[in-house]
């Protein structure tokens, strides 16, 4: 990291279909962010569309849609970079991505698109198919969206890409318990085992429809341990100031102690081939 970075981490309410409502949210937190003088802020999974995927057709939009210049002129006027949940129709697809679209001061849009779909979400959505990183303020930040953070394989590929912080946006209803305690069962050792900021966020209240969402926002630390979590009950922002110096220290290839060690640098990537070659269902190679 060239120099310090201040992230926020969003808890809001989104509308299934109610996008205007929901980018009034968006650019209310966003004018709420700047004045925490925050670089990078991170919205939930879906938060300008709302989380429904049985209506995933209905209301997905494009990358050159109206809202999301928008939310580009926002992100310019404010001098921040916004990290934005949306339902993606491609238009020569048939089935929409969930996304997350990047804008940042003077750049064009970047996209994430989720990898790992939910068993609810197959039959509605595309899978995405890249692990892409990102720059913005000084800080290689990476974006996996909710269930992409149960395979390991994602935070550790996004490290060794370069990403310094990796974002965690869910849309994970009250159904599946309290959001911030199931995270720090898995969330602690993604960030621990790859040396990195980790920073999530979920959506909160109701979607207008049938579903009601738990909440929650953390910030991990790069060994592991929890730097600040929402107390929050509605609407609000979670801030945090990640310092370069640690980091750096823990990723600088001179190793100055056992604690401080990068453990990523010692892997031995020659004997992982079984990884990909052995079937859950059988335990045997393919």
């Amino acid at each position: 990291m060239k120099k310090d970075c201040r992230i926020g981490l969003v808890q809001m309410e989104s509308f299934v279909g109610q996008t205007e409502r929901n980018y009034l949210t968006i650019t209310r937190l966003a004018q709420t962010a700047q004045k925490q003088e925050i670089s990078l802020l991170c919205f939930p999974e879906c938060a300008l569309n709302g989380y429904s995927p049985q209506d995933a057709l209905e209301i997905g939009e494009s990358l050159e849609s109206s809202w999301i210049r928008q939310l580009r002129e926002c992100s310019a006027d404010l001098g921040l970079t916004l990290l934005v949940g949306l339902v993606e129709q491609v238009s020569e697809h048939d089935k929409p991505y969930i996304s997350h679209v990047i804008l940042s001061p003077g750049e064009e849009p970047a996209v994430y698109r989720k990898v790992h779909l939910g068993r609810s979400e197959l039959d509605f959505f595309n899978p995405g198919d890249h692990f892409p990183i990102f720059n913005a303020h000084g800080t290689t930040f990476a974006i996996g969206i909710c269930w992409d953070w149960h395979f390991p394989e994602t935070a550790a590929i996004y490290s060794l890409k370069g990403a310094e912080v990796l974002f965690a946006p869910h849309a994970s209803p009250l159904v599946a318990g309290d959001r911030k305690e199931i995270w720090l069962r898995y969330l602690g050792a993604r960030a621990y085992d790859n040396s990195v900021y980790l920073g999530a966020c979920n959506l909160v209240g109701s979607n207008g429809r049938s579903k009601e969402f738990s909440g929650g926002a953390l910030v991990i630390g790069p060994k592991g341990d929890q730097l600040n979590q929402s107390e929050m009950s509605d609407e609000g922002i979670l801030a945090a100031t990640l310092s370069a110096d640690r980091i750096n220290l823990i990723r600088r290839p001179e190793r100055s102690s056992m604690r401080d060690s990068f453990f990523l640098a010692d892997r031995r990537k020659e004997l992982y081939h079984e990884l990909i070659e052995l079937d859950i269902k059988t335990g045997r190679q393919k």
